[in-house]
C-alpha cells in the first residue's frame, strides 16, 4: 500500500515494487488521470493494482483506505507513506492551518496508516513500514519550515513504532533524500535558483531522480534489510556532508 503513488517518489516506488512482483494498492488524493496512468504501468508488470482516492490525513479516509486494501488483497505486507504536503514559507510566517496541514499529512497520516495495518501485518508474520522524509527534518532549509518540522516529527514516530512493533516482526524505517526531481520543486520560491544551488553543493554532481529513492525503499521493504529498523536512511548524493 503506497500513499501519494500517482506521481513522484510514490509512483517510482510503486513501479519499482511492482517490477519485483508486488501487488499494489495505489492511493492518490486529487489527480485521478495520473493515478490511472500509473496503474496501467503497474499492470504491465503482470501484477494486480487497485486505486483508492483518500486524504490520508483524515482519520475516516485513512481507515477506509486500509480497510479497502486488506479486503482487496487479504492483507498488507508493505506500507509506504510517500504522500506529502505543506506551505513553502518561513516558519515564523506560517498560519495555524498551514501548520496543521503539514503535520496531518506528513506525520499523523503515517500513524493512522500504521495503526490500520498492524494487525494484518502481524497475522501474516510481519511486514515493513517505510516513510519518506527529507533533509529539512534535521537542518535548516529556507522556506521549508512547516514541512521540515513535520518530517522531524515523522522520524521520531518511526523510531517509536520500530521499537513497539519489533515483537510483531514489523520493521519501521524512513528514507530521507535531498532535492528530488518531482513536481514539488516548482513550489519552492525561486526554485530555479534553489535547484542550481543544490546541484552545485551535491558531491554526486546531480539532482536525485525519484527512482533513486524508490530503490532504497524497495531495499527496506525486502528481506535483505531484515536487521534494519528504526532508522532514517539518508540518500542525498552527499549533499548533507557539505
Amino acid at each position: 500500500m503506497i500513499t501519494g503513488a500517482s506521481r513522484g517518489i510514490g509512483r517510482a516506488t510503486a513501479l519499482r515494487l511492482a517490477s519485483q512482483g508486488a501487488d499494489i494498492v495505489l492511493n492518490y488524493v486529487r489527480n485521478e488521470e495520473a493515478a490511472k496512468k500509473t496503474a496501467n504501468e503497474i499492470q504491465a508488470h503482470g501484477v494486480a493494482v487497485t486505486l483508492f482516492q483518500a486524504n490520508v490525513g483524515e482519520e475516516s479516509e485513512s481507515k477506509a483506505l486500509t480497510e479497502h486494501a486488506i479486503k482487496e488483497f487479504g492483507g498488507i505486507d508493505i506500507l509506504v507513506h510517500a504522500a506529502a504536503m505543506g506551505a513553502f514559507k518561513p516558519a515564523h510566517k506560517l498560519r495555524a492551518n498551514q501548520w496543521d496541514l503539514s503535520l496531518d499529512i506528513n506525520a499523523k497520516a503515517f500513524l493512522l496508516l500504521a495503526q490500520g495495518v498492524i494487525e494484518s501485518m502481524a497475522k501474516r508474520g510481519g511486514g515493513s513500514m517505510i516513510a519518506l522524509s527529507s533533509l529539512g527534518s534535521r537542518q535548516f532549509i529556507p522556506n521549508y519550515g512547516a514541512i521540515g518540522i513535520s518530517k522531524a516529527a515523522l522520524e521520531a514516530l518511526v523510531r517509536s513504532l520500530a521499537v513497539e512493533l519489533a515483537p510483531k516482526k514489523i520493521r519501521v524505517n524512513a528514507v530521507s533524500g535531498g532535492l528530488v526531481k518531482t513536481d514539488a520543486i516548482q513550489f519552492f520560491p525561486e526554485h530555479e535558483k534553489f535547484e542550481k544551488e543544490v546541484l552545485e553543493r551535491t558531491p554526486a554532481g546531480r539532482i536525485a531522480e525519484p527512482d533513486d529513492l524508490a530503490r532504497i525503499v524497495a531495499f527496506l521493504a525486502s528481506s535483505d534489510s531484515a536487521w534494519i529498523t528504526g532508522q532514517t536512511i539518508v540518500a542525498d548524493g552527499g549533499l548533507s556532508l557539505i
